[in-house]
């Protein structure tokens, strides 16, 4: 299985999602799940992540390899599931999706959290704010891939996923 994060720019949230999903997989003895990150749009391919982005990651352990990258049509060929960060982006991806098959793999990352049943959350883009801004980012990307990750040793990934495409 792999499973793509994407945001905007690919900087702030989206490599942060990657590098806490990546951790959490290893932390919870799941094997056979890759992961990788993209941004709708193209503003920062091939630069690293948002310094302040990845200071926070690194302050809680996580490690970070990717480089910005933009999501295309072609990315639905490799990729069994697409986390977006908010609506803004989920809309961009359904957008690129060619067939409904590939629309059904695009969920945001937020149907995860522990309160998604209150209505699935946004994950506020940190960019240019304060380091608290960042620090908030990470709680909620935090709890939404602990429920991510549930709900795989679970086998829940397709109902979970099933109940964001309801509500769309």
């Amino acid at each position: 299985m792999h499973i793509m994060t994407v945001c905007l720019g690919n900087v702030c949230r989206s490599p942060a999602a990657e590098a806490v999903l990546v951790h959490a997989l290893r932390e919870a003895g799941i094997e056979g799940v890759s992961v990788s990150s993209a941004g709708t749009g193209d503003y920062h391919v091939g630069e690293p992540p948002n310094p302040a982005s990845s200071a926070e990651g690194e302050r809680r352990g996580y490690a970070f390899t990717s480089r910005g990258a933009q999501f295309a049509a072609d990315d639905f060929d490799r990729a069994d599931l697409v986390l977006a960060m908010d609506s803004a982006n989920e809309e961009d991806l359904l957008a690129l999706a060619r067939t409904p098959e590939e629309a059904a793999r695009v969920v945001r990352l937020g149907a995860f959290a522990p309160d998604a049943g209150e209505g699935v959350r946004d994950v506020p883009d940190p960019w240019g704010q304060s380091r608290e801004a960042f620090v908030a980012m990470y709680d909620q990307v935090e709890d939404a891939v602990a429920g991510l990750v549930a709900a795989l040793r679970e086998g829940r990934l397709e109902e979970v996923v099933a109940a964001q495409r309801a509500r769309r």
